[in-house]
């Protein structure tokens, strides 16, 4: 049997599908459509408008996969429409749309013949506004974007199927969609407006407790609004039916309530499941979508993060952008986040974090009079614990993000906390208990927030995230309606439509004393992006550190020698390594299209800058044939000082000896050992003479695991991966190399479809052995590791950040410890017992695991590995299939001090110039800890000056910098070169007197005397 609400569910199911939405429109009509279908890439909107148009129909198939087609849509409305009461006219469209999923498929922009945007077109948004008094003519620009998120459900998975559409060359040319609607309607307002009560009533009756008399009156309602509703004469009972809901809908909110703060939101995807060149066009969709919201409301508000997506309208839609900009004005368009794009925060550099802060915030400031005060990453995948002192050093105060409600096994204790990063800093961070950044407004949603939120008893209020996401889209006029039904409506959280700013303000003051969070938060889900697609990981390791060398030696010659500063190639460039860092293209996990645009970018950057480099370089290092070395690394090596060009200081020779099938190597420094398999059987330092490598064990093993993530496959390494591995430990070749610089063993192995050399390099002077592997990886679904099982008792290991490093246990005493069995570190990843460590870094190679195992003989063995290379195929049937390099380095008795050195070292090897004399460093540091991350001209081309720097070993360091050059004034500043003054530095003749706590980071502006 069925209670009284099933009965109605089911009633009122069947009547708003069979006679309520059908009567939305009162009458429809046909235009005259044409199109031009554009042969390649898409072209501007005054250029398509000038084609040749041909005649066309609803039902004709249109579209090829990434294909254009420009629909030209004319005729008149009939004139009896323009008398009928309580309508409108729009164009309605259905462009062959799949479902209800928006921002994965065909979309369309409406433009005005005069090239102005008018709003999009998609499944859930498919109308155009029109003035029934003017005759028709419009164009739509349609994008026939495949489905490439198609996916099987399986038992509670969605299973996303390897698909051929991500590449352009494999796509195909079948056409994908066909024009079933493309006419107009006459919108019975009163009806859109019954709609949009019963679905927020429904909802509200559904969530509310069986026990509750509201629910039961909510009932009741609806089945008088069905019983008054006439199903031959929709138009003319529905507003009888709708009062027959205005008493439930006029009783207030409870007075303790949840309180939301709804804000206007369209997560865009700065590349995904489609290409950049695509997210342009999805962001003006959603920004003339946006606009019209705001024109048509006062109240709507939508905020709007990525300085990159403005940039994109303002270079490619400039007259969408002055309408932005107006929206900016009034309070109703509101820039956040502060950084270039939403990047992923566990792999960009130190550098490269501040520079999204820079760049964003400087576009914000200079384009729109805008501060943006809160960090904006709701979709990242974890959270690096260096971002608090980044937020702070950039002049914001507040972090919000969504992504951690999807961890697998352990959820965040808070909703609204302090946040405090490695240097201490604090940032008041949101976590909406909504779970979702694309809410419609639901009432599920809504009762979902009230009863997760945390913080009950001590603080009232959440924030809401509400419009299409992902792909694109926003909020939508029926979701705006809905904020305005919900402002207070009894058995519902209030909601008030407004800005992050004012949530955050409102938040701050009402919860005085909110818990702490202390370092990264990192997600229990999607680690297999610090490994997926390794060649896009190269390129940005790579770039990052050409843009140090750039602006370091550009610096230099300009203060030395007066040369040309190139500003705007170098922020260029900057901008392209910030657009890649975005969550899905760094990480890995967008489609082919994304992958290669990336490499093609990378391989740009690496030419431009190495001109760049060049030309400064061949400047300071003047006319000549001395062999000069540019060491742009912070730390002395070889004789040649930090920053600076000098020669070498000469080391002794290495030695190769061949023992039975073993090669040893020996530099008087270390002396390493290689056993017949072609792994390094012993490690040891000649200082301590201890061994390195554990007993009976060997280091530079390739490990192959079977990997078949449950469910994202380009994203997730799960914890089952460990259940199968195999060692690939055969050996085709062994080889010897000997110069006078370094010796080395050459190994040559293949497996599977692969084959792998790796060269074991001993360098003369060198505390490390290198490792540098060459792969050509053609395995799918499999995890390739390099493992070093080591002779350490390490409770930690400590793996680089942003501006520091974090220590994370080596055991799994706690749920939280067993779910962080993959980790991203950047440069090195260091182990230690009291007295005795070992770094393992890397030139490319973020993906770590670290295991502590028991031996027989009572000690323990902490074993690092890397993870070189994955093959999932979705999104990218082809994902790291290809040749791969990368170079790593072990180095014994290391403390975290050669743990830093060592990954610069590895990461901006030795440049050879020839040249006439030596160049000395435009600035030294006195303090070995802290070091110089970054070397600059001022961002406002002043000429002056700037200095990044760091504690770099988690304690406190004073000491003092030093100009190479006439000093006219000192200033400490955020990180935008603005004055904030320090309590412990101060200003000197020379440059300035440094007192830095652990992990701080500082921003000196230096003007030239």
């Amino acid at each position: 049997m069925h209670d009284q609400k099933t009965l109605l569910e089911n009633r009122l199911t069947r009547f708003v599908a069979e006679y309520l939405e059908p009567a939305l429109y009162r009458a429809t009509a046909p235009l005259d459509l044409s199109w031009w279908q554009a042969p390649g890439e898409p072209v501007p909107a005054a250029e398509a408008f000038g084609q040749d148009y041909v005649p066309v129909q609803e039902g004709m198939a249109w579209g090829r996969p990434w294909s254009t087609t420009w629909i030209h849509v004319t005729g008149s409305v009939p004139p009896e429409w323009g008398d009928v009461a309580g309508t409108s006219v729009e164009l309605v469209v259905d462009l062959g749309f799949e479902g209800h999923q928006a921002g994965f498929q065909a979309e369309g922009l409406a433009w005005t013949p005069q090239g102005t945007t008018i709003k999009a077109i998609s499944p859930l948004n498919h109308f155009v506004p029109l003035d029934a008094s003017t005759p028709v003519d419009l164009y739509l620009e349609a994008a026939a974007n495949p489905n490439v998120a198609h996916t099987r459900h399986l038992d509670g998975l969605d299973l996303q199927q390897p698909t051929p559409y991500g590449d352009p060359a494999t796509a195909g040319e079948e056409e994908l969609y066909e024009l079933r609607q493309c006419r107009l309607g006459l919108l019975d307002r009163e009806v859109w407006e019954l709609l949009g009560e019963v679905w927020s009533l429904n909802g509200l009756m559904r969530e509310l407790p069986e026990t509750l008399p509201r629910r039961a009156e909510i009932l009741q309602a609806l089945q008088r609004m069905l019983d008054t509703l006439d199903p031959d004469d929709i138009a003319g009972t529905a507003a009888a039916a709708r009062a027959e809901l205005g008493e439930v809908l006029s009783r207030p909110a409870y007075a303790s309530a949840h309180r939301l703060t709804a804000v206007g939101h369209a997560h865009i995807d700065s590349a995904w499941l489609w290409p950049v060149r695509e997210t342009i066009r999805k962001c003006a969709r959603t920004f003339s979508n946006v606009v019209a919201l705001a024109d048509a409301d006062p109240d709507f508000v939508f905020a709007c993060s990525s300085a990159q997506q403005y940039a994109w309208m303002k270079e490619f839609y400039p007259e969408l952008f002055e309408r932005i900009r107006d929206c900016v004005q009034r309070g109703q368009f509101v820039p956040v986040g502060g950084m270039w794009v939403e990047a992923d925060t566990n792999m960009p550099g130190g550098e490269a974090m501040a520079r999204q802060f820079v760049a964003g915030k400087r576009f914000f400031l200079e384009n729109f009079g805008v501060e943006t005060e809160e960090a904006w990453l709701p979709d990242s995948f974890g959270y690096s614990a260096a971002m608090p002192g980044i937020v702070r050093a950039s002049g914001s105060k507040y972090f919000l993000t969504q992504k951690m409600s999807w961890n697998q096994t352990n959820k965040m204790p808070h909703h609204t906390f302090w946040w405090e990063g490695i240097d201490g800093s604090r940032v008041l961070t949101h976590f909406p208990p909504v779970d979702t950044y694309n809410s419609d407004l639901s009432a599920s949603d809504l009762a979902r927030a009230e009863r997760q939120y945390r913080e009950k008893g001590v603080a009232t209020m959440s924030l809401v995230p509400y419009g299409y996401g992902d792909g694109g889209g926003g909020p939508t006029r029926e979701m705006v309606a809905t904020a305005h039904r919900l402002a207070s409506l009894e058995g519902s959280p209030t909601v008030t439509m407004g800005s992050p700013r004012a949530f955050f303000d409102a938040a701050a003051a009402e919860y005085e004393h909110p818990p702490v969070w202390t370092g990264e938060m990192y997600l229990e889900l999607h680690s297999g992006t610090y490994t997926t697609q390794a060649r896009t990981k190269r390129g940005n390791r790579r770039s990052e550190h050409l843009l140090r060398e750039a602006e370091l030696w550009a610096t230099t010659a300009a203060v030395r020698l007066g040369a040309e500063y190139p500003y705007a190639e170098l922020e260029e460039l900057w901008h392209l390594v910030l657009l890649q860092q975005f969550h899905d293209i760094l990480p890995g996990s967008g489609i082919a299209w994304v992958a290669h645009d990336a490499e093609r970018n990378y391989a740009a950057i690496e030419r431009r800058a190495e001109a760049v480099i060049a030309t400064a370089t061949g400047a300071l290092a003047g006319v000549g044939e001395r062999p000069l070395v540019f060491n742009a690394a912070p730390h002395g090596r070889r004789g040649v000082p930090a920053l600076g060009a000098g020669q070498t200081v000469a080391a002794p020779p290495v030695t190769l000896t061949q023992d039975g099938g073993r090669v040893v190597l020996d530099n008087g420094i270390v002396r390493v050992v290689v056993d017949e398999r072609g792994q390094i059987s012993s490690l040891v330092d000649a200082a301590s003479g201890r061994e390195a490598i554990a007993p009976d064990e060997s280091a530079l093993r390739l490990q192959l695991h079977r990997d078949l993530p449950n469910n994202w496959d380009a994203w997730d390494v799960d914890v089952h991966y460990r259940r199968s591995l195999t060692e690939i430990d055969g050996v085709d070749a062994i080889e010897t190399e000997e110069t006078p610089e370094a010796v080395a063993v050459v190994v040559r192995r293949s497996f599977g479809s692969s084959t792998v050399s790796q060269r074991i390099v001993l360098a003369a002077g060198a505390p490390s052995v290198e490792v540098v592997t060459e792969l050509d990886w053609h395995e799918k679904h499999k995890l390739l590791k390099l493992g070093f099982p080591l002779d350490v008792h390490a409770a930690a290991a400590s793996a680089e950040t942003q501006f520091g490093h974090v220590q994370r246990p080596t055991h799994a005493n706690t749920s939280w410890e067993y779910a962080r069995y993959e980790t991203c570190a950047q440069r090195w990843l260091h182990v230690e017992e009291p007295g005795y460590g070992v770094v393992v870094s890397n030139d490319c190679v973020y993906g770590h695991d670290v295991n502590r195992t028991a031996r027989p003989d009572g000690g323990s063995t902490t074993t690092v590995r890397l993870s070189l290379v994955r093959g999932p195929e979705f999104p990218d049937p082809e994902a790291d299939q290809g040749r791969h390099l990368s170079r790593i380095t072990i180095r014994p008795a290391a403390a975290i001090a050669d743990a830093v050195e060592e990954g610069y070292r590895t990461n901006l090897p030795e440049r050879v110039v020839n040249g006439a004399a030596d160049v000395a460093p435009l600035l030294t540091v006195s303090h070995p800890a802290i070091v110089v991350e970054a070397v600059k001209l001022a961002e406002d081309a002043s000429g002056d000056v700037v200095v990044r720097l760091y504690e770099s070993r988690g304690g406190r360091a004073a000491g003092e910098l030093v100009a190479g050059f006439d000093v006219s004034s000192v200033e400490f500043t955020d990180l935008l070169e603005r004055p904030i003054g320090h309590p412990r530095c101060r200003a000197t003749d020379t440059g300035a007197s440094l007192a830095l706590r652990p992990f701080e980071i500082l921003t000196v502006r230096i003007a030239r005397g």
